[in-house]
């Protein structure tokens, strides 16, 4: 069972890390399957959903509508209403700190016949929600924004119109709130443009009886389309992994694999980066469908400087913060750039991870997309702020254990938004 995470936690350096674990059911993952879920006819089983409060944020919402849902260890039972058999709520759908359960809901709800009302906490209140709003008005939707960019956000009864809509820019969101609200149109939906961002909506709505036409240059849906109840397994969090593939590539001696996690080649931008920067890093798909999952290992190795730009940024975004904690260790000056995206996350991430670098002992410099990061630094322990960001937290635990003296995390109990054993897992890599 998990534990609760204390608000400040302490760490010193810790020796290498070692053995095989699973990390929590893919969060992207875990939500979709529930409101495809919720939207189908029939009842769906899930095994392996993730545990955290964001998925958690999904789920309650959809309870909200009328939707049963039965979540253990084991297995997930979905009850689905079908397309029109969501419920008016009784009150506000609270999205707690899931920008993916409020962006998703957005297109569904924009084909709903009642009225609705999305609300947040203060960090997702203060992201914009405009991208995904703005084509989903040019769809007939009937959506009135705070501040005509934020949430709390209300969505009124609508006819919804088909479009062709050109994305200019890569936002998995944003693609499956327009493929959402293209259920419910009058006609086909078509989708151009920057495309390449996660592709799990177009991989798992198929899944659901869904038929999508696809090529790299466009996506289209046909509206009315009925989803079928299925069953399905979540691979590990790629994301999640991430974290214990970043602290063996920065602690000598560490060897660590992870077990039946997301190979999808939209997710592991990360681990094409570690092996840019010579980490000996292997990962094998021993699935493939609907979803390609399997194993990654990584054995410590000495770190070279890395190169980002604007075209490697959709596929390692979440791991961001964890490569500019790496590139502190790597020899040589790292660049991360056409990263604009991350100062609309849960914190501004660019900005709180250089500042929090900085509060270590680092030196770098900020610039409006991105870091650039001297290499081989000697980090000293200090405050870390999380900033109510849950990857910002783990980021700081892993650098605690890299740096000298003793280093306190601010915030840290926001870790169980994605991975409440994050601590218990660390506990057993360290025993091994």
């Amino acid at each position: 069972m998990s534990q609760q995470i204390a608000q400040i936690l302490s760490l010193r350096s810790s020796s290498a890390l070692r053995g095989r674990l699973t990390v929590p059911g893919d969060k992207s993952i875990s939500h979709r399957l529930l409101l495809f879920g919720a939207l189908a006819e029939g009842q769906s089983q899930f095994q392996g959903l993730a545990n955290g409060a964001d998925v958690c944020s999904t789920a309650q919402v959809l309870r909200q509508m009328g939707v049963e849902i039965e979540i253990s260890p084991e297995l997930t039972l979905v009850n689905g209403v079908g397309l029109n058999g969501l419920k008016a709520p009784q009150q506000a759908l609270d999205c707690g700190n899931s920008g993916t359960t409020l962006r998703l809901l957005m297109g569904v709800l924009a084909g709903q016949k009642f009225n609705s009302t999305l609300i947040g906490d203060a960090s997702l209140s203060a992201r914009p929600m405009g991208r995904v709003a703005t084509p989903l008005i040019s769809m007939g939707a009937q959506i009135s924004l705070s501040h005509e960019r934020f949430a709390p956000l209300s969505i009124q009864p609508a006819p919804i119109k088909g479009i062709s809509y050109h994305l200019p820019v890569a936002s998995a969101q944003v693609k499956s709130a327009l493929l959402l609200a293209g259920l419910y149109a009058d006609s086909p939906t078509q989708l151009t443009g920057e495309l390449a961002s996660r592709d799990h909506t177009e991989r798992l709505l198929p899944a659901f009886g869904v038929h999508l036409s696809q090529s790299d240059q466009q996506i289209k849906i046909q509206p009315g389309q009925r989803l079928q109840a299925t069953q399905a397994t979540v691979p590990g969090d790629p994301s999640s992994a991430a974290f214990w593939l970043c602290a063996a590539a920065l602690i000598p001696g560490s060897q660590i694999q992870i077990d039946q996690v997301s190979l999808n080649p939209t997710r592991i931008g990360f681990f094409e980066a570690l092996k840019q920067m010579g980490a000996e890093i292997d990962w094998e798909i021993q699935q493939h469908d609907p979803e390609p999952w399997g194993s990654v290992s990584l054995s410590y190795a000495p770190l070279k400087r890395l190169q980002l730009d604007a075209k490697d940024i959709p596929f390692l975004v979440d791991e961001v913060p964890l490569l500019a904690l790496l590139a502190t260790q790597a020899s040589g000056n790292s660049e991360i750039r056409g990263a604009e995206e991350l100062r609309v996350k849960e914190s501004d991430r660019l900005a709180v991870m250089a500042a929090n670098l900085k509060a270590l002992g680092a030196s770098l410099e900020e610039h409006p997309d991105g870091l650039s990061i001297p290499g081989q630094q000697r980090l000293q322990g200090g405050l870390w702020q999380a900033h109510h960001d849950h990857r910002i937290a783990m980021t700081g635990v892993l650098a605690g254990l890299i740096a000298t003296g003793t280093t306190k995390i601010q915030g840290a109990d926001s870790i169980a938004v994605s991975y409440p054993d994050f601590m218990q897992d660390l506990e057993r890599l360290q025993q091994d």
